[in-house]
Parts: C-alpha cells; structure tokens; sequence
C-alpha cells in the first residue's frame, strides 16, 4: 500500500504480495457479485443478438409502410442518453415490484435503447447479403422465417461477433443501472463491488481495488481473445449501405 502512495512510483514493487487478492474475497462477496456479472452480461448479450438480429433482419429485408421512419425513430435511441431515462424507469420497475432484482439490468439493455447499436449494425450487415441466396431458398420451399434462420443467421457470424463484444463489454461496466436498482451487496454486479473496498475511514483500499479490477478484466479479455477475428470482420462488413 505505501508504494503505491509513493510520490516516485516504482516500476516494479520493492515487495510484492498477493494477499490483496485473497482481501477481495475476504471483505464482501466478491465470488457471489463476480457471477451476477458474468451470467447477466451473457443473458443481455444472447438476447441482444437474437432481438437485434431479427429487427435489423426486418429492417434489412422485409418492406412494410413507414419502414425508414420507424428505423430513424429507432437510431434515436442512440441520442438518448442512460441518465435521462433512469428516473422514469426506476418508477416502473419500482411499480412492478422489481427493486433489488437482476431483472431491470437484462430486460431493459436487451429491449431498450441499449441495443439500438446492435440493430443498426446488423441491418447494415443485412443489407448487404446478395438478394439471390434469399430467392434461392424461396425456390427450395424455405419461408421467411426459414430463409432467416438458415441462411440469414449463419452468414451474419462476424456482425454476430461485433455485437457480442459490444454489448458483453456494455454489460460488465454498467455502473448507474445497477446503484439505481440494487441495494443488496450479494446482487452487485463488479462495477458497483469496486466501490466498497473501503477503509474505516471511507478512503479507498487502493490495493485491494486494484486487484479486484484486474480479476474484473479478465472475462472481457477473454471474450475479445476468442472473438476478435468475427469483432474485426463485423465492422469491416458493417458499412454504411442503405
């Protein structure tokens, strides 16, 4: 601790020690919140791409009356930002009676503006896959839902890959959403856990909270790691078409 106050950090500590790690276990759930995380940024990120996939599917391919106006109604969502709407939701979920629950932090990314992200660039991806793959299923007896599913879907695995990253990343640094709806320290969610390693004095015990960031890195890096090649495809495909 006293190195890290040094007025000259060091580059390497003088005297090293791991006995942070085991404080961050040791001074609140640390393994309880690590897993709240973990399974809620993987729920929002399934759902998001299911939802985003269909939508920007829908926008891409099927035209109905009104369809690039509700679309631009949509990219509002993206002007929108998190701390205008928080009041009004807290209302509702407090109305609902869904305070304290995971529930507000995977509903509402999943169908929210969140994921309005994730709807553009799978439309843009979308809008470029050729027309004649989608006659070629119509002529093997494939229906839009069948030509969604077993064309659409396996072809969009690099914009998929983006979209997983993105709203993976989103999830495990939501930090407003989770204060706003949770109060109990075994439903936090890692950004809001980093908070509480505090002294008796309320200052914070940098030690400790710099290793628990470090564990807090570690799931993202390990998804970008096995999906950085679809991550990087996604966007080269996601161009501005449409």
């Amino acid at each position: 601790m006293s190195e890290i106050l040094r007025a000259v950090p060091t580059v390497w500590p003088q005297d090293p020690s791991f006995d942070a790690y085991g404080q961050v276990f040791t001074l609140q759930p640390f393994a309880q919140q690590y897993w709240n995380s973990l399974y809620i940024a993987a729920v929002v990120t399934i759902g998001t791409m299911l939802v985003a996939a269909m939508a920007g599917y829908a926008f891409a391919r099927i035209r109905f009356p009104g369809a690039n106006a509700l679309f631009v109604l949509v990219l509002v969502g993206l002007l929108v930002p998190s701390e205008v709407t928080i009041v009004p939701l807290f209302r509702i979920v407090n109305s609902l009676g869904l305070i304290n629950t995971h529930w507000p932090l995977i509903v509402i990314p999943v169908l929210g503006a969140p994921a309005v992200l994730a709807v553009f660039i799978m439309r843009q991806f979308f809008l470029g896959l050729p027309t004649e793959l989608e006659e070629a299923g119509r002529v093997d007896g494939l229906g839009r839902w069948g030509i969604f599913w077993r064309i659409a879907v396996p072809l969009s695995r690099s914009a998929l890959g983006a979209v997983a990253i993105f709203t993976f990343l989103k999830s495990c640094n939501l930090y407003l959403e989770p204060i706003v709806y949770l109060s109990s320290k075994d439903r936090f969610t890692l950004p809001q856990a980093l908070t509480q390693y505090v002294d008796a004095y309320g200052g914070p015990m940098w030690n400790v909270q710099l290793a628990a960031t470090t564990l807090t890195v570690l799931p993202v890096l390990a998804v970008f790691l096995v999906a950085q090649k679809q991550f990087v495809q996604g966007l080269a495909h996601t161009g501005l078409k449409g």
